[in-house]
């Protein structure tokens, strides 16, 4: 058993906190939000993830973790430091690092005399902090004696499955200099069955590892994407494009859905993280801010489509299916839902919607929709519906009621979620994502060598767009 601080209670500390409890661990929580503290000592969680209430609960009550506002307190017996805060994105795509710098000062000034503290870097932190963490501790600590060792421990969970992740992982990336508090780190990780594959590298590397990834799998999404829109011109099915490219195992078939884009806490401000850096060090990140506007893009191409269908969409009711940036979970940080939504407000529409889980959020960030309590009251006379979140419940729906209380029966699928033959044989003027148009599928219906009008508009933004070599 091992004595564990983690700094910062949002989602990726409360997760690792949690689970690094449920392993046997004494774990201490640390956070400035007192309000925030209060609510988890008794077991109320800020953020929805499945399995982590019970999780939480169950550690609370065999006295294995709590929570505190004291970096004194989490200090008093530790042997690691998890450092889970914050690390937002800077107005120019750089990362703002006011609550690292705040937790290493917290680490240092708080630190046991003589005591000999692991320091666990598992935020996403730009490449070089753990070089620079080290003499910042040192200096904080001043004459107290405290020796530190700074480890590279990059987290690689996915929200919605978040804790199957961190129990199973792919891999657990450790980097650091000193060899013996790398072996100490993967020991916290050795009691995890099957026992994970262990990388150990240097600081800079390990960090690399994590940015490096996050683009991939970004960029894997943002080149389904682009496919998609070759495919709708061509008369292919993307869907089934994708399935028979990810059958090929060098390929594999995740991050391989197309739809409008990439959204959450970790990829939009990964990439823009990853292009700023390669930029300051003269490099030239062309790939990666294409990635970006691919992504930006799907957003707009959604909007297109359902204006191609109503040829305006001043004081048009428009109805959306899912708010979060993915299911099963209630996160709206870079939500396609919400951009969308921002777009049609700007264009007159009148915004109905719903999600199961993000709707506490969403009053706080969409003042002017109305939220519904469910899907059909959302399609209740509607002008048009977007699908904009594959929630598991939305594909229960009883789709020839959802048809019938709408005003005009169009769908627009931005996840590809239905089947087009069964949305056109319920009536539905349905489009979606890199499928092409299915006979009697309303005005936006085209064949190769006619483009619908959202073809047309398509063909603009990309027109518009400033060819990248790559």
């Amino acid at each position: 058993m091992a004595n564990i601080a983690v700094i910062g209670t949002n989602y990726v500390g409360l997760v690792t906190a949690a689970c690094l409890a449920d392993l046997g661990n004494c774990v201490i929580g640390v956070d400035i939000d007192a309000r925030k503290i209060e609510q988890l000592a008794r077991g109320q969680l800020p953020i929805f993830e499945p399995g982590l209430e019970e999780i939480v609960a169950r550690n609370l009550r065999a006295a294995r973790l709590r929570f505190t506002t004291s970096y004194a307190d989490a200090l008093a017996c530790a042997e690691f430091a998890f450092v889970c805060v914050g690390t937002p994105s800077g107005a120019e795509g750089e990362v703002d690092m006011r609550q690292v710098r705040s937790a290493a000062e917290g680490l240092g000034r708080h630190a046991r005399k003589y005591c000999e503290l692991v320091v666990v870097n598992k935020s996403t932190m730009p490449i070089g902090t753990g070089d620079w963490m080290l003499p910042a501790l040192q200096r904080t600590a001043g004459g107290s004696g405290a020796r530190f060792q700074v480890v590279s421990n990059p987290e690689f969970l996915r929200e919605g499955s978040a804790v199957n992740d961190f129990r199973h992982p792919d891999r657990v990336v450790l980097g650091g200099a000193d060899a013996q508090a790398l072996e100490r780190v993967a020991s916290l990780y050795r009691d995890l069955s099957p026992e994970p594959r262990i990388i150990r590298t240097d600081v800079r590397t390990a960090e690399m590892i994590k940015y490096a990834s996050n683009a991939f799998l970004a960029t894997k999404i943002s080149y389904i994407n682009e496919i998609a829109s070759i495919c709708e011109r061509v008369g292919a099915d993307v869907t089934e494009v994708a399935r028979g490219m990810g059958l090929d195992r060098r390929i594999g078939s995740e991050f391989l859905e197309a739809g409008v884009g990439y959204g959450g806490s970790c990829f939009p401000k990964d990439v823009k993280a990853l292009a700023h850096m390669a930029s300051m060090a003269g490099a030239h990140p062309q790939l990666l801010r294409t990635v970006m506007e691919i992504n930006r893009d799907m957003r707009r191409l959604a909007l297109q489509k359902v204006r191609a269908e109503l040829g305006s969409l001043e004081e048009q009711s428009i109805g959306v299916l899912g708010l979060a940036f993915k299911p099963n979970t209630d996160d709206l940080r870079e939500s396609p839902a919400i951009e969308i939504i921002h777009l049609l407000e700007a264009e007159g529409a009148e915004v109905k919607a719903y999600d199961p889980a993000a709707m506490l959020a969403a009053a706080a960030v969409l003042p002017a929709v109305e939220l519904c309590p469910d899907a059909y009251a959302v399609a209740e006379g509607a002008d048009a519906l977007m699908l904009l979140t594959q929630w598991t419940e939305f594909r229960r729906l009883d789709m020839c009621r959802i048809r019938q209380s709408m005003r005009c029966p169009v769908l627009l699928d931005g996840r590809n979620f239905y089947d087009p033959r069964e949305m056109v044989a319920l009536g539905f003027r349905y489009h979606a994502i890199g499928r092409s148009s299915q006979p009697g599928c309303g005005q936006g219906s085209g064949t190769i060598g006619s483009q619908s009008a959202d073809e047309q508009d398509a063909d603009a933004l990309r027109r518009d767009r400033t060819p990248v070599a790559v």
